[in-house]
């Protein structure tokens, strides 16, 4: 599947809670084009966010094939690991995680601060991203001076400054009110029709879903198409 961003064989992931032994995930395989957004629906507790965790390279398979973007992930050694997810993959949070001291734009240049990037290329890396986003005015403010729905769009572009292929996103409206996640999710549609992103979004919410391209609901460990 050359068009593959994402390609999970026999994937499952197990962990010790207390003296019991929990699988979220089990035997999992998934196949994710470039450029496609998918939606991850699925009960609290289901391996939403473990998957995005795989996804990511933030956490590892207990068993199974992982290759994102052509990489087989088992195979990279753990600083291998952390530069290829520098340069690879977007993660957005839902409570946005920004640092309260910082500018938009210092919490965007954030990821770029250990690159090889000289000051000049990281400062127009940045302010292209927020512009993007379409916060080019906001640059020099704290996140106290911006509303949510604008929070989430300097997390959006942060994920965004490396210019990575792949972009995962936890509840990235869950927090917002109806305006301001439609705009989120209009956004997220651009990513991925006019810059090619492949992104993964966990959510709760059937009208977020609806905006992705397709929807899987995760039920005991397997995937499943929605209805």
């Amino acid at each position: 599947m050359n068009d593959a961003m994402i390609q999970c064989r026999g994937v499952s992931k197990s962990y010790r809670k207390g003296s019991n032994v929990v699988t979220p995930l089990e035997a999992l395989d998934l196949d994710v084009p470039k450029g496609e957004f998918l939606a991850l629906m699925g009960p609290s507790g289901s391996g939403k966010t473990t998957l995005l965790n795989l996804l990511s390279g933030i956490d590892s398979p207990t068993e199974g094939s992982l290759v994102i973007a052509g990489v087989e992930l088992a195979k990279l050694s753990r600083r291998d690991l952390t530069k290829w997810r520098a340069a690879h993959v977007g993660y957005i949070f839902q409570l946005y995680h920004l640092v309260p001291v910082l500018t938009a734009f210092e919490n965007v240049e954030l990821p770029l601060l250990l690159s090889d990037l000289s000051k000049k290329d990281r400062h127009a890396r940045v302010e292209a991203a927020l512009t993007l986003v379409g916060l080019g005015d906001r640059v020099h403010h704290t996140p106290s001076e911006l509303s949510g729905g604008q929070e989430q769009r300097v997390a959006i572009a942060r994920a965004l400054v490396a210019d990575p292929p792949l972009l995962v996103a936890d509840e990235p409206t869950g927090d917002l009110d109806r305006e301001s996640a439609t705009r989120i999710l209009d956004l997220l549609r651009q990513l991925t029709r006019e810059h090619g992103k492949t992104i993964v979004m966990v959510t709760h919410d059937a009208k977020a879903a609806a905006a992705a391209d397709r929807t899987l609901h995760l039920e005991k460990g397997q995937l499943l198409e929605n209805a």
